[in-house]
């Protein structure tokens, strides 16, 4: 047996470089559209959700009672993992992904649609609490899925690089959110962004999921799923069982579930801290104007998304966990810097601040894809991928926004964030030094151990034997 590190080549036919690009791009365009329709959300939490739904309340509960609904939309996502993994494993990812994306883009533009407090009273903020939950459900299962498809196809020997390109589609996403939300407070007045501009930009994304589903119909399944997916078909007829993919997950590889999940806690907390929560703190607390909050996000932004497939190159090359190792421990030592940054209340200093600590953040969510890929077994990796992608997301990125803005209410400073910060770094280095290297391991021979408490292992193939 190989050691997990060994580069094998994957078997079968992979996708040819221009049907791999079609396939990378694919999935960098729903991607980009569902984290825009996703971080649109906590965009407008920070910046107008308390004032419209939450009108009764001083600015600061405001923002913390709508950065509640931000976070229940994150509860709704594991669930989202379990459907979505549980149904593109036994039937494909292209399907699911196909219906996450309508999922997404049907509930944002809905939440244009949602009148205000004003206009319907407790109604508007349950209205919007059920979109949210929507968003989240359908985002659970659509990371999983973007991510298998690229890294499912083409070679192990560059996986992190074409597996991080749909990575990248979250700055993007936030690069489009955050653009067209600075769009509009410049050429509105607060009344008139208050009153009906905050809208446009989700009823924008009805055109833009048009745009993202006559994309995705167009790939098709990698030869990895198709095989997996001939092998269960001659299982079910020799009428031998086949565990659910969820149970077959809980009981060969809940090793790797908590790997995955202590390896995204630096990195969600420290995302939607430094992209959601610094709108607040900047506005807030600082009274600094939405304009200049959001240019800083915007700049980072778009830094990151130039930076994302870098980092997934140097994977390739160094591995997955130092270059994870390095984002993680970047992120904790940064956090202190971070809002020493921000106090100065300059916006060369903000855009410095939020630029450097997606950098960081970068050095971990690129080899993400292809690290989580590689941890489980074909026939059940869109479920193992997801649910660790999507159980931390509840403990990490969930109330992240929540619990900053709770601490800087309650203490009045930024010094506890910072601690907060440095906690989740630390549970990430522990968990990425306790997993295994997987760089370069053959998708097609991940195999896991007969015993129900076994990790999953590597086999060689008689193709690459």
């Amino acid at each position: 047996m190989p050691s997990a590190h060994n580069a094998v080549n994957d078997p079968g036919t992979p996708a040819r470089p221009a049907g791999l690009r079609k396939i990378v791009a694919a999935s960098l365009i729903g991607t980009t559209i569902e984290w825009y329709d996703y971080f649109l959300y906590g965009s407008a939490a920070a910046l107008v959700f308390g004032r419209v739904f939450f009108p009764e309340s001083d600015p600061l509960t405001g923002t913390l009672l709508s950065f509640l609904t931000y976070a229940i939309g994150f509860a709704a996502r594991p669930i989202g993992a379990v459907v979505f993994g549980h149904f593109g494993d036994r039937m494909g990812r292209k399907k699911l992904l196909v219906i996450s994306l309508l999922m997404m883009g049907l509930s944002t533009a809905l939440i244009g649609c949602v009148p205000g407090y004003d206009t319907i009273g407790v109604a508007a903020p349950l209205l919007l609490t059920t979109l949210r939950l929507i968003q989240g459900f359908a985002l659970g299962g659509e990371w999983g899925g973007a991510v298998l498809l690229v890294s499912e196809h083409g070679e192990a020997h560059r996986r992190g690089f074409w597996a991080s390109w749909p990575q990248a589609g979250a700055p993007a996403g936030n690069l489009v959110a955050v653009g067209v939300l600075s769009l509009m407070t410049t050429v509105l007045s607060d009344d008139a962004f208050n009153a009906w501009g905050w809208r446009v930009p989700f009823l924008l994304s009805a055109v833009l999921v048009m745009i993202g589903l006559w994309i995705r119909l167009s790939v098709d399944e990698s030869p990895l799923f198709k095989e997996a997916l001939a092998k269960a078909e001659q299982r079910k007829a020799e009428r031998r069982s086949e565990q659910l993919p969820f149970v077959a997950v809980l009981r060969h590889h809940w090793r790797d579930v908590l790997v995955a999940m202590g390896a995204r806690m630096a990195e969600n907390i420290s995302y939607y801290v430094i992209t959601a929560f610094v709108l607040t703190y900047c506005v807030e607390h600082l009274k600094i104007d939405k304009q200049t909050s959001l240019n800083a996000v915007l700049i980072g932004s778009a830094v990151q998304f130039c930076l994302i497939p870098l980092f997934g190159a140097l994977s390739d090359r160094l591995g997955r966990r130092p270059v994870y190792l390095v984002g993680a421990a970047g992120v904790g030592l940064w956090s202190w810097a971070f809002f020493a940054l921000l106090d100065t209340r300059s916006l060369p200093a903000l855009v410095l601040a939020v630029t450097v600590g997606l950098v960081f953040h970068s050095a971990m969510y690129a080899p993400q894809a292809a690290f989580f890929s590689e941890l489980f077994a074909t026939r059940m990796r869109y479920t193992g991928a997801s649910i660790g992608a999507q159980l931390s997301s509840v403990a990490a990125g969930a109330p992240a926004p929540l619990i900053a803005t709770a601490l800087l209410s309650s203490s009045g400073g930024s010094t506890s964030i910072s601690v907060y910060m440095g906690l989740a770094a630390l549970i990430t280095v522990v968990a990425v030094v306790a997993s295994r290297e997987t760089r370069g391991r053959d998708l097609a021979a991940i195999e896991p151990d007969d015993s129900p408490a076994g990790p999953a292992t590597e086999r060689r193939t008689a193709a690459s034997a």
